[in-house]
């Protein structure tokens, strides 16, 4: 049996019954006030019929404005506006009433009438400061115990104050906010909720010497990597434990609240400052269309769909080859967003005559291509290399001509960097299906873009979960080359960018993520080695594997004589003059490399891919 909480509760119906008490106590006050004593018998009866109109006007008009369908215990300033126009609403109609009854002559003997404004001012006195009562009696049985951890709060902004309430008013997180710290000069020596705010960030270290903490608390959503990863090492050389709040681009479609702390993880390491987006311009791109997503049980598949989900789309399509994760996606997302309406469809782009049976029955008009084979060490093997051509290449061009034959709106390509010069089969056929869309795109005026973008952190069979394994293992931790390096962003932020670049996108427009500098594959198996409470080299060995056949030193976004204009959003750029081949021979040789592919002729694909995709140099 759980434990109860130690809060108290009232039911909403004595909450009512409280009113009725309310409203005639309130009726009676306005006479008493207006009046002397000597002259209440005489309106004695103009009070009991101004009590019986209040009570069988206000209490329904109470009940439309919600007050008895509230948790008063989580009374707020909402709660306040609202007891205030039902209050109000309340009053005016009751005393429109007792006018009309005074203008007939009804009510003998008449009656003062500015004890109706003065009803309606006790009137808003005591239903709200009965409800407001609830709350301060709820809080002052919410006392934390003796184990409660005392926590520092790292930002003094609407995240923080959210934490340190949730902190104060529940008695199922066992935090005590001794302090906030924040940069912000105006808010020094102030105080949330009885909470100071003892310092700025600079400030953790003295903090940490000279006040009792036992735990951090990272509470500012759009705080970048680098404050974070200097602030966690300050905790971990303090030992003190340190959590966080999820960074902004996690917290689409969700709501901060202090139950979604988590421990700091490589991503927050890695955030960086937010842009603003244009909510207008994607609300329009979105809302009320039929979206499909190909891919969608993979890593960007699967978050394209939730927050496609924010924007009240008429429908989503979730398609994709594996049942399971398209399984997995569907139940989270009829979880999270239940009034939406979701179509798990189980099939393969490369099948153009099903692809057709799909677009003629739900008529997409917003396509995001995410499928894709993407693990280069498995496309570079030669058993699979003709599958990489069969999906990478020749399912994008079905699924490019299904969607022009049904008139669909706008495509929208998910690429990589490693389509740039590619030096591995998998990135020459991506390179390939860019220049399918584009052409497309050219070809028949259609808004049919790519949105270019490196690497994400934490998809499925990616470098982080690798070293996580490793890691738990104990070690050791394989890095190819202590100079490979990588661009990264996390899955929510590059999703959020590429449904902005999507709404931009006219047709024919390869958009190019702002990756920002590259991150070093070594550092980044450290940071994980400290982030587990290790250290590199002595708790954990990282050893030295070679670079893997396809693979680069560092990758790039763009070729050196590609030219590009930053677009209206400042992490999102447009190139400007991309090679491709032209559609006749582009045509051609996914035709030849078709061909090959049924033969299973791994090295003349190779050498196909080599000749024909610009900039390719393919080490496999």
């Amino acid at each position: 049996m759980t434990k109860s909480s130690s809060k108290p509760r009232l039911r909403n119906r004595y909450v009512l019954i409280g009113d009725l008490l309310v409203i005639v106590i309130s009726v009676m006050g306005s006479f008493a006030l207006r009046l002397d004593a000597g002259e209440l018998p005489f309106y004695f009866p103009a009070m009991l019929v101004m009590a019986a109109v209040a009570l069988l006007i206000k209490t329904p008009i109470y009940y439309f404005f919600g007050l008895y369908r509230r948790m008063w215990i989580y009374a707020s300033i909402s709660e306040l506006k609202l007891i205030a126009s039902a209050v109000t609403t309340a009053s005016v109609a009751s005393s429109g009433v007792i006018l009309l009854l005074l203008s007939a002559e009804l009510i003998r003997p008449g009656m003062p009438r500015s004890a109706l404004g003065i009803d309606w001012l006790l009137s808003l006195v005591l239903i709200g400061g009965s409800r407001f009562a609830l709350r301060i009696l709820a809080e002052q049985g919410s006392a934390p115990n003796g184990d409660a951890h005392k926590a520092l709060i790292i930002g003094a902004g609407d995240a923080g104050a959210l934490v340190v309430r949730e902190m104060q008013r529940t008695d199922k997180v066992s935090y005590i906010p001794v302090g906030l710290l924040d940069d912000d000069l105006a808010k020094q020596k102030q105080e949330i909720y009885g909470v100071p705010i003892i310092g700025r960030l600079d400030d953790l270290e003295r903090v940490l010497e000279n006040h009792q903490v036992d735990e951090v608390i990272f509470a500012i959503p759009s705080l970048p990597g680098k404050f974070v990863r200097e602030a966690a090492n300050t905790c971990r050389k303090a030992d003190v434990p340190f959590r966080t709040m999820p960074g902004i681009y996690e917290l689409l479609g969700g709501k901060i609240n202090v139950s979604r702390l988590r421990n700091v993880d490589i991503t927050d390491l890695l955030r960086r400052q937010p842009a603003r987006t244009n909510e207008k311009l994607l609300g329009a791109s979105l809302k009320g269309k039929r979206v499909l997503v190909t891919g969608a049980g993979g890593s960007i598949g699967s978050e394209l769909c939730r927050q496609i989900s924010r924007w009240n789309p008429e429908e989503v399509i979730l398609l994709g080859h594996g049942e399971n994760s398209i399984f997995e996606a569907l139940v989270e997302l009829q979880e999270d967003y239940p009034a939406l309406k979701y179509i798990p469809v189980i099939a393969d782009i490369r099948h153009a005559d099903r692809l057709a049976r799909i677009f003629s029955k739900y008529h997409p008009q917003i396509i995001f291509h995410a499928a894709a084979h993407k693990h280069v060490p498995l496309m570079e093997a030669r058993t699979n290399i003709e599958e990489a051509i069969t999906n990478n290449v020749l399912g994008t061009q079905c699924l490019v001509q299904v969607a022009l034959d049904a008139d669909v709106e706008r495509l929208v390509m998910i690429s990589t960097d490693k389509a740039v010069k590619p030096s591995n089969v998998y990135g020459a056929t991506k390179r390939l299906a860019e220049m399918l869309v584009l052409t497309a795109a050219s070809q028949n005026s259609r808004a049919f873009t790519v949105v270019r973008f490196g690497n994400v952190l934490g998809s499925r069979g990616s470098i982080i979960p690798r070293f996580k394994r490793q890691i738990a293992r104990g070690g050791p931790v394989t890095v190819t080359h202590p100079d490979m390096e990588r661009f990264f962003m996390t899955i929510p932020e590059a999703v959020h960018l590429v449904l902005q670049a999507a709404a931009m996108g006219q047709g024919g427009e390869t958009f190019v993520l702002n990756m920002g500098e590259p991150v070093s594959i070594l550092g980044l198996a450290k940071d994980l080695i400290r982030l587990s409470g290790l250290e590199p080299d002595e708790d954990i060995e990282i050893a030295f594997t070679g670079i893997r056949p396809g693979e680069k030193m560092t990758e790039i976004l763009w070729e050196a004589e590609t030219t590009y204009d930053q677009t209206e959003h400042p992490d999102i750029f447009r190139l400007d003059g991309d090679a491709e081949l032209g559609n006749a021979r582009l045509l051609e040789l996914v035709r030849h490399l078709d061909a090959l592919s049924q033969t299973g002729d791994a090295d003349a694909i190779i050498s196909s891919l080599d000749e024909n995709v610009p900039g390719a140099e393919i080490n496999a």
